[in-house]
């Protein structure tokens, strides 16, 4: 059996919104292995986006364990979270969540920053990013000189450049048409194919979620047993059909 890389135990966020609490995930039991490309469904509030931030650590659960990569994230000072963060996960955002003033060479620069590299080989790193998800020809265009599909590509090209354990994405195609959906699902695949990357993906679109290995649905911010789909959501693509 492969790798354990992501283990959750009775895993439970709760917001508190004034006097209101709002329980995002409750008992959350997950196993995920290396090399797999799962994506998260269910409907909207369901709790898909906490989790995913969890597994991040860019939250906090409000009780119940989370084991990333073997280190259980509940021991890390805020300090060391962010470094083992850079280290060990790639994040890709909906809003791709570039720097406007920045290139793309630059944008895909900013996580080595937080490394030792010298200046010349974090552009070496960057540019060999930007090839891989074919903006060779872009890096010196800032974000509003590219297409929605190629910022998303550019947002791509960061996470990866720091050669992650993880690329998690939430959303990655929501702000997308069509055709540029397509490219980041067949980039975010090759990555998972072809250099053995562990890919969660965060999606309310069920064509994106068919190009993963595995979905697994959340409802109500519980995780539904492999294999079950939330009720209402079954109607609702249904209906769409």
């Amino acid at each position: 059996m492969s790798e354990t890389v992501i283990e959750t135990r009775n895993l439970s966020k709760t917001f508190v919104r004034d006097s209101f609490e709002i329980h995002a995930l409750e008992d959350v039991n997950l196993q995920l292995h290396r090399g797999e490309f799962v994506a998260l469904m269910g409907p909207s509030g369901s709790g898909k986006s906490t989790l995913l931030h969890l597994i991040a650590a860019m939250d906090r659960p409000s009780s119940g364990q989370i084991v990333t990569l073997g280190q259980d994230l509940a021991t890390l000072d805020d300090h060391d979270i962010a470094r083992w963060r850079n280290q060990h996960i790639g994040f890709v955002f909906q809003t791709f969540n570039l720097i406007p003033v920045l290139t793309a060479l630059e944008n895909v620069e900013l996580p080595l920053k937080l490394t030792r590299l010298k200046k010349a080989e974090r552009l070496a790193h960057a540019r060999t990013a930007l090839e891989l998800v074919g903006l060779g020809d872009r890096m010196h265009h800032t974000p509003r000189q590219l297409s929605g599909g190629q910022e998303q590509r550019v947002a791509i090209a960061r996470a990866v450049v720091t050669d992650p354990d993880l690329i998690l994405a939430d959303e990655p195609t929501g702000n997308l048409d069509a055709v540029s959906a397509r490219e980041v699902l067949t980039l975010l695949s090759r990555l998972n194919q072809e250099f053995g990357k562990t890919v969660v993906m965060v999606t309310h679109d069920p064509h994106a979620a068919h190009a993963a290995q595995k979905i697994r649905y959340l409802d109500k911010a519980r995780l539904l047993p492999e294999g079950d789909v939330p009720e209402d959501w079954t109607m609702a693509a249904t209906q769409k059909r």
